[in-house]
């Protein structure tokens, strides 16, 4: 199995908030500056499977959450910010 085929079977089956918290961990050491390049590439490819996961597991709950509220079945487009008048 590949690094890459590894990272992704890893980010499926970790929580949304532990995918978070590799991310930040990640971001962190990247800042950091101190990384050699082959391994830096490594860790951003790592971190941008974990956003991917993480944005597809946001957008899975916002799927949920339409049904949830709206009985019938029907989802309907919400806009959450709404205008202040």
């Amino acid at each position: 199995m590949t690094k890459a085929a590894e990272t992704t079977a890893k980010a499926n089956e970790i929580s949304f908030e532990d995918a978070m918290e590799q991310l930040e961990t990640i971001v962190e050491k990247l800042e950091q500056g101190d990384v050699p390049l082959e391994e830096a590439i490594s860790m951003f490819q790592e971190g941008m499977q974990l956003s991917k996961e993480c944005h597809s597991k946001l957008t899975s709950v916002e799927k949920k959450m339409d049904q949830i509220l709206h009985a019938d079945g029907e989802l309907e487009t919400t806009d959450f910010q709404e205008e202040e008048e």
